[in-house]
């Protein structure tokens, strides 16, 4: 049976001057994805070491839009994260993903490295999610990983204005008037906030990745 393994991790974490608060931050919103996504995770949330989590989730999960929840509320914190899709050889307990281990952990933790030695060399360039499926080299998954790169450069891209009117679209949908009605603007505002941060692009990218992701879930190796 396939999983998707998540392992994240805080960029420059060593440079935060209230690690600890971050930390418990973070634990409080691996929490609250671990209650609104119950029914998709077969291991819990939970940090690891120091500043690094992971969790277990079913191959039906709803997995980019669990790592953009985990990205929006730890904003301006910049996380990175490792995804495998593979086997789990050890006993899954629900509960924890602690000592959870497999093909699909193996993976995850290729593409964290995998991430760490890209933003060595390309800096701010480098994506900050990255998909493998365990030892197996595929086209579709160097798709998905340019679009990942693709979605990061757009994203550092937005002023903070473009930002939180972009990401309260993505969360409540509806229409531009509604957005400006949430935020307190016009709806002028909304549509050139929108335009200038390259919205539609940027969504029509995340559902392209999300189909891409569910295939490859799917795919009978």
């Amino acid at each position: 049976m396939q999983y998707y393994a998540i392992i994240g991790d805080i960029k420059r974490s060593k440079k935060i001057e209230n690690r600890c608060e971050i930390q418990e931050k973070l634990k409080k919103i691996l929490d609250n994805v671990n209650s609104i996504y119950n029914n998709d995770i077969s291991a819990k949330f939970l940090i690891t070491l120091g500043d690094e989590f992971q969790g277990l989730l079913e191959i039906t999960a709803p997995i980019l839009e669990i790592i953009k929840y985990i990205q929006r509320e730890i904003y301006p914190i910049k996380l990175r994260f490792g995804v495998g899709i593979g086997n789990v050889s050890t006993l899954i307990n629900h509960e924890a993903a602690i000592g959870a281990d497999g093909p699909a952990f193996y993976a995850a933790r290729e593409m964290i490295e995998f991430l760490r030695e890209q933003e060595k060399k390309l800096k701010k360039q480098a994506a900050d999610i990255q998909i493998s499926v365990y030892e197996k080299k595929c086209f579709e998954t160097e798709e998905i990983n340019a679009m990942f790169s693709l979605l990061k450069i757009i994203e550092d891209s937005w002023t903070e204005k473009q930002r939180y009117t972009i990401w309260d679209m993505m969360i409540h949908q509806g229409s531009q008037e509604m957005c400006a009605e949430r935020m307190d603007i016009t709806q002028s505002t909304v549509a050139r906030r929108l335009a200038d941060g390259k919205y539609i692009i940027y969504q029509r990218t995340m559902e392209v990745i999300d189909e891409a992701i569910r295939r490859l879930g799917n795919k009978k190796w």
